[in-house]
């Protein structure tokens, strides 16, 4: 008897392939029926429905509960990385072509930042931007870079900069400039006179720190720590001008990244180096794997760095894995 062929799967829920497999990829990407359902506008009822059918036709199991959370199974993670990025195609195919048609004329670009990389990074790569895209609508939002991830996972925002210290599986971050960590303290400070400095000398003075929920907190209690050196908070205040205002009235010291200090700081602030103990704090561009990148996101990401898209995987698409 001749092998019979192998029957290729078919999704006859409303005669439409489309329906489920978005159905699938937005409950893997939010973990539940009820979030994809809201992101979706579509009844719970037709979500879990359409998740059944292509369960169905496809013969396996494609979700297994992890918690509160749906996580896809072995072959649920294998659909999502086949279908997800036909999906984002078929969706944003008329934006695409609108786009296309239009080029930079119009459009907009939803970009995510910290306050410090708003503040210090990017005021000259906007105003180049502007002059040379004057009809497209830039909006930044200052976020956290956990507040950026989220935006960027809900498509909040095209892209985000900042610095990342973990990088989840689902973003891509090609950092572009480095920083050196410094110590900053008013001009007569005996740490700025002092010919060497250790880490243990920075005990005896309240540092000054942004609030305990940014990276930078975390990083400096993280080196104190691994080096065993105690270390008291002074002040804790949101704003790195705020900082630098407080430090140069004799409130405190400080540790910052040099993106931080400017010209009118040369002043009223004396730093010292303490890249002896602190990493080199990178910035760049985070963008979430598979994402379409509009000509305009393409056009701020050439204006950071020229040869990004060349050295850093980037495709037409979005990032591709190395």
């Amino acid at each position: 008897m001749a092998d019979r062929p192998i029957a290729t799967p078919r999704f006859p829920y409303k005669s439409d392939r489309l329906k489920p497999l978005r159905a699938f990829c937005q409950t893997v990407r939010l973990g539940s029926v009820s979030r994809a359902s809201e992101a979706l506008y579509v009844s719970q009822p037709a979500i879990t429905l359409q998740l059944q059918a292509l369960e169905r036709e496809l013969g396996v199991g494609l979700f297994e509960r992890s918690g509160r959370r749906l996580t896809p199974t072995r072959e649920g993670q294998l659909l999502y990385e086949l279908a997800q990025p036909l999906v984002e195609s078929l969706d944003g195919l008329d934006g695409s072509f609108r786009e296309k048609v239009r080029g930079l004329d119009a459009g907009e670009l939803n970009i995510a930042a910290n306050s410090s990389t708003i503040l210090y990074l990017l005021p000259k790569i906007v105003e180049h931007f502007r002059a040379q895209h004057p009809d497209v609508r830039l909006t930044l939002h200052n976020a956290a870079s956990a507040d950026g991830t989220d935006l960027l996972r809900s498509d909040a925002v095209d892209l985000a900069v900042g610095s990342m210290l973990d990088m989840p599986a689902d973003l891509s971050y090609a950092p572009v400039y480095r920083f050196e960590p410094l110590l900053i303290a008013p001009p007569e400070h005996p740490l700025i006179k002092q010919r060497t400095l250790k880490l243990e000398d920075l005990s005896p003075y309240g540092l000054i720190l942004p609030p305990k929920r940014l990276v930078t907190y975390r990083l400096v209690d993280l080196v104190f720590q691994q080096n065993r050196v105690p270390y008291t908070v002074a002040l804790e205040v949101g704003g790195w001008e705020v900082i630098k205002q407080y430090v140069a009235m004799g409130m405190g010291i400080s540790i910052i990244t040099s993106i931080c200090l400017t010209d009118a700081d040369r002043g009223r602030l004396a730093a010292r180096s303490l890249s002896a103990w602190f990493p080199t704090r990178s910035y760049g561009v985070v963008v979430r794997k598979g994402k379409y990148l509009s000509p305009q996101a393409r056009a701020f990401i050439e204006l950071i760095q020229p040869d990004l898209f060349t050295r850093s995987g980037y495709d037409e698409t979005g990032p591709s894995e190395r």
